[in-house]
């Protein structure tokens, strides 16, 4: 009887220890994580970084830019292949794949081409998948079983210059996102269980950048930068609360999303540098005030990072550089060109960057001076999307095909 209990114990200490990283792990359930501002509070970082990390898996999942979603132990992945746009999830231990579905898809056309592939990371709330493919598509499933439960193509034909790019957010039961083209769009709030609009506001088209959520004197408000505009939209009715002009320079477009800091916004992206404003009530109506603006450094593809009191992001000349979120001064600058595409987290006791090039580098954060701790190569093909980082696993997607799961040991 002794023996047998023993053997128990031992069985289930080692069911404990295969699924601990999945019962303890932070979910990474839409674009930039759980609340969008791209912090890891789970990362286990190693004392000492090892001279590689160690690929568990690699899976062929198909084409696209679009970052993974983590929720448990399930990953969804949006790509393209073929005529089609598809859906899987994965068992995020082994890369099986547990469900998948698919629909026929236009094609990326000019310059988009090059990036035939979805954009827009899933977002998967209340037991849902959101999808939105580089056509507008606005499809929600079943993230047990990948049925489908809604779709959504209120503009037909209609998709910004390079392309639908931004990702649905999910709040209070309400799917949102911003549909349309250039001229013609309309951020749209439907029903997450049964698709049906609720509300819309119909204004500027949508850019390559993402809403996020603020609350300002107890009223939700979702921040969007639109193809003119930087706006304030109220959750429960899609009521305009407050507009900044935000006009973009040469060919850089709003692809970052706004930053918010309780009151603050700091928004960039679109080629005139970095400004922070302070959205306040003034009687019954919502005002921005500006607190600084740098003229000279912004961003154009990635969304930089706040950490104590800093902004990290990659500059327009694809440069590291580190920026007091107080008052919009440069405090160091990177000396390498690592492409604008990229993208930086915030991993707790260290900052995580992404390259094009494929390169995974691990920053120490620090006002004072760039210091770098490790890189590593981690796809032979770029990569565009973000990676998912949980506990000790890394799990990137490149552009041409795989998805693979690094470990840091």
């Amino acid at each position: 009887m002794k023996q047998t209990n023993l053997k128990m114990i031992v069985l289930v200490a080692c069911v404990i220890a295969l699924f601990a990283n999945y019962i303890f792990a932070e979910d990474w359930p839409q674009w930039r994580g759980s609340n969008r501002d791209a912090k890891v509070s789970d990362f286990k970082a190693p004392a000492t970084w090892p001279e590689k990390l160690n690929q568990k898996w690699s899976v062929s999942v198909g084409r696209g830019d679009s970052t993974p979603a983590l929720v448990g132990d399930k990953l969804y992945i949006f790509t393209r292949e073929g005529d089609q746009e598809i859906i899987r999830c994965l068992n995020a231990e082994t890369g099986e794949v547990l469900w998948s579905d698919t629909y026929e898809a236009v094609a990326p056309t000019g310059g988009a081409s090059r990036h035939p592939g979805p954009r827009s990371t899933p977002t998967v709330a209340d037991g849902k998948v959101i999808t939105l493919g580089v056509g507008g598509i606005l499809s929600c499933y079943n993230a047990a079983n990948g049925d489908k439960i809604w779709r959504n193509d209120d503009f037909p034909g209609a998709w910004p210059q390079f392309f639908a790019a931004m990702s649905p957010i999910v709040v209070d039961g309400l799917c949102i996102a911003h549909l349309g083209k250039e001229g013609q769009g309309a951020i749209i709030a439907c029903d997450l269980a049964l698709g049906e609009e609720k509300w819309r506001w119909s204004g500027d088209g949508p850019t390559y950048s993402s809403p996020v959520l603020m609350t300002v004197d107890g009223m939700k408000q979702l921040v969007v930068h639109t193809e003119k505009n930087l706006v304030g939209i109220a959750v429960t009715d899609g009521k305009l609360l407050w507009k900044i002009e935000t006009p973009n320079e040469r060919r850089f477009y709003s692809s970052a999303t706004a930053i918010v800091d309780g009151q603050t916004v700091i928004y960039t992206g679109q080629g005139t540098g970095t400004r922070a404003v302070k959205i306040k009530k003034d009687g019954d109506n919502f005002v921005a005030e500006e607190l600084w603006a740098n003229s000279e450094v912004g961003t154009n593809f990635n969304t930089p990072i706040l950490k104590d009191g800093m902004l990290y992001g990659i500059s327009t000349d694809s440069k590291l550089y580190c920026m007091s979120a107080e008052n919009g001064k440069i405090t160091w600058t990177g000396s390498e060109e690592i492409d604008r595409f990229g993208s930086i987290l915030d991993a707790g006791s260290c900052l995580l960057a992404l390259s094009p090039k494929s390169e995974l580098i691990v920053i120490e954060p620090g006002s004072t001076e760039y210091k770098e701790l490790a890189r590593y190569k981690v796809s032979d093909n770029p990569i565009y999307a973000y990676p998912v980082v949980t506990g000790s696993r890394i799990y990137i997607k490149d552009q041409m095909d795989s998805i693979a799961l690094w470990m840091v040991e």
